[in-house]
């Protein structure tokens, strides 16, 4: 089922996939080059529900104008806003999620919201090739019990160049900013994508 909420951004969309006896709800959002079609993305709302927890896939308003390039983290931080009342409204801690840009947003606005956690797939730590430009401080800003999941050959940051601190990390040994990995590689891609979705599964029951 899905809805349209109006936010200060623009039309936003949110995917809900329930879970029959919810205890929390995980809200994830996408990147800036995709959708709610990621291939983590989709996993997750296929499995977290029978572990109790409830899924709502978040489309930013200009993914759902149709728009090609994402605006600036400011106006990703104004669509994520205006959707937050209508999660807040079921009643369940909620967990803010995303992938890539989607994933600076849950860690900066978490505190705002009063989001139980944190969960940023494929955290871009910094641009490609451009370690020095580190966001770094908007992951350890959450403030919030924080799980990043991350690709082995992510670009735009390998779990070994995060800094210390009190999140946790998973490792999808091989996986580029996608989670893809390579043919021939040790994990084959369903492989992947079940550490994915093991580890976010027992990260929430963790929660409480």
């Amino acid at each position: 089922m899905s809805e349209t909420i109006e936010t200060g951004a623009g039309t936003a969309r949110v995917t809900w996939h329930r879970a029959a006896d919810a205890r929390l709800l995980l809200a994830v959002s996408h990147g800036a080059g995709g959708g709610i079609g990621a291939r983590d993305l989709v996993a997750l709302a296929g499995t977290l529900p029978a572990h109790g927890v409830s899924v709502a896939l978040v489309e930013q308003p200009w993914r759902v104008a149709g728009k090609k390039v994402a605006p600036a983290p400011k106006t990703l931080d104004v669509g994520w806003r205006g959707v937050w009342p209508t999660l807040a409204a079921q009643g369940l801690p909620v967990i803010s999620g995303g992938r890539s840009a989607g994933a600076r947003v849950a860690c900066r606005t978490a505190v705002e919201l009063g989001a139980a956690a944190v969960l940023a797939l494929s955290f871009p730590l910094h641009p490609p090739g451009r370690p020095e430009k580190s966001r770094a401080a908007e992951l350890l800003g959450a403030g919030v019990p924080t799980l990043v999941v991350q690709g082995g050959n992510d670009p735009f940051g390998r779990p070994e160049e995060f800094p210390a601190g009190s999140y946790e990390l998973i490792e999808v040994p091989g996986g580029d900013h996608g989670f893809a990995v390579p043919k021939r590689g040790p994990l084959g891609q369903d492989e992947a994508v079940k550490i994915v979705t093991d580890g976010v599964v027992g990260w929430a029951a963790s929660l409480g």
